[in-house]
């Protein structure tokens, strides 16, 4: 075990959790971060996980308390990979104890929750960064270029899709994802598009939404009709389905006055001139800011880094609430409610 290391604990071992676990091996961040302690609830799931990563890290001590291993255990740096309705509870207490938290989106599960992990954190004074990893990828960098270029002219609308033939989708199924309460494709997908058009546009101001829900009252929507307002005044008009004959498709179009850009299925990136076709511009990859774990590291080392804090965390659950919990189907002003 080396001292100079950052000592990492990972709470929760779905489909990011592993994901982390499996970057935390390699070797450029080995070099870096000491998986210090590993949680996971699921007994049976545990002990099949102790198995697959015991050579990996071979040091770490394994929990299925979280404020147990928070008690016991020297930590740098929390990443929170559980279900959204335990983000708050295990994200409060480890910044209380002043340890740095790196958490999944969404970064809880109402505004009033994430409006205070935002407060602990500025007075925790550590670092807090949500799991926002869309505006470092390359296609999402080259669409920022070609705005900051003018190169559709002014932008008139932008129209976000959420299109699933069924959800949960085939790999994710768990207990969780599929509920009113914390899963839904409005949450679980539409939080990154969100941030990205937060990123791209600025914050959004007012939201109107209309959801399709089932009869089964505990489950998430079915489909969404909405509208999101810019700053500026551009207008976002959001349509999504679940449960269809057909392909998914995740797509964000930005309508201007000289043209139209698409990013179509979350990394095909199309562009062109008002009456023409649209063609696939190539993207090159980037290998500077991606994965975010390398900002985390780098920003806990005093180095430049580029990551979303709690405030982008808390910026988009403002709207997801207003999205996912609409008080009537007039327009909402959400301007009061950002921090």
């Amino acid at each position: 075990m080396n001292s100079n290391k950052i000592r990492m604990a990972v709470f929760g071992l779905g489909h990011m959790g592993q994901y982390m676990l499996r970057l935390a091996a390699q070797p450029e961040f080995a070099q870096a971060i000491e998986v210090a302690a590993i949680c996971e609830a699921n007994g049976h799931a545990r002990d099949q996980f102790q198995n697959t990563y015991r050579d990996s890290f071979p040091h770490a001590a394994w929990y299925s308390d979280y404020a147990a291993l928070l008690e016991e255990t020297k930590l740098d740096l929390a990443y929170i990979s559980v279900p959204p309705a335990f983000h708050y509870d295990i994200a409060m207490e480890a910044l209380r104890r002043k340890i740095h938290v790196f958490c999944e989106k969404p970064l809880a599960n109402s505004v009033n929750e994430a409006k205070e992990l935002l407060r602990q954190a500025r007075e925790a004074q550590v670092l807090h960064a949500v799991h926002f990893s869309m505006p470092h990828e390359p296609p999402v960098e080259r669409v920022r270029h070609m705005l900051a270029e003018n190169a559709i002219g002014e932008i008139r609308k932008l129209d976000l899709l959420l299109q699933f033939p069924q959800w949960p989708r085939a790999w994710q199924h768990n207990s969780w994802i599929g509920t009113r309460q914390q899963g839904g494709f409005v949450l679980e997908v539409g939080v990154h598009w969100i941030h990205v058009i937060q990123k791209l546009f600025g914050r959004i101001t007012h939201v109107q939404s209309e959801l399709e829900l089932p009869a089964e009252s505990g489950n998430c929507e079915t489909g969404i009709r909405a509208g999101l307002r810019l700053d500026s005044g551009i207008p976002v008009h959001v349509s999504g389905i679940a449960g269809f004959a057909g392909e998914e498709r995740v797509s964000l179009i930005l309508y201007g006055t000289e043209g139209t850009i698409a990013l179509e299925n979350w990394d095909q990136l199309y562009a062109g001139a008002v009456g023409q076709p649209l063609e696939l511009i190539q993207v090159g990859d980037s290998t500077d800011t991606l994965p975010v774990l390398r900002q985390v590291i780098h920003a806990i080392q005093g180095k430049q880094a580029h990551y979303f804090s709690f405030q982008d965390g808390y910026d988009a659950q403002v709207v997801l609430e207003a999205l996912r919990h609409p008080a009537s189907a007039q327009w909402m002003d959400i301007r009061p409610q950002y921090s």
